[in-house]
């Protein structure tokens, strides 16, 4: 599915919080922290790219399908948020999504990214395995609602 990615832009925040609150296991912030977060952090978003007359659907070009956040401090980045629309599961948007962040941080001479996620997540998982990230540790009953693992990734830069 072609998409096209960017910088997210503080008027996106509406639609970025209607996206993660379709997502169970997503972090659920405010309005407000998405703001500080697209003025001091690292937020890119997958926006539909195709004319909808071509695949005769209700998707309009321009759509956002879905969003990754991360904090990038001395070098170290670290994934907040990664969600994809329901509409959108299972086409490849969080693997574009994850790519493009690590070009990013890796033409910002980072030297890791890092990332938790509960240790059910399957999906989750694979698509930071298949990424190059390597388990480096776990935090005991860190989620609640279930209580469970976080699971501790790292995905390290030669320099």
């Amino acid at each position: 599915m072609p998409v096209a990615m960017r910088s997210a832009r503080l008027n996106d925040v509406p639609a970025i919080l209607a996206i993660e609150r379709q997502s169970p296991s997503a972090a659920h912030w405010t309005a407000e922290q998405y703001d500080k977060l697209v003025r001091s952090g690292v937020v890119l978003i997958a926006e539909l790219a195709v004319e909808p007359a071509a695949k005769h659907t209700a998707e309009e070009p321009g759509q956002l399908c879905g969003f990754i956040c991360a904090q990038a401090v001395m070098g170290e980045w670290e994934i907040e948020n990664v969600v994809v629309a329901v509409e959108f599961l299972r086409r490849g948007i969080a693997d574009e999504l994850m790519r493009e962040l690590i070009q990013r941080a890796a033409n910002q001479a980072a030297s890791v990214i890092l990332l938790e996620v509960r240790e059910s997540n399957r999906p989750a998982r694979r698509l930071y395995e298949k990424h190059g990230f390597r388990e480096v540790g776990r935090r005991r009953a860190y989620y609640s609602d279930p209580a469970e693992d976080a699971v501790l990734y790292a995905l390290r830069f030669e320099r």
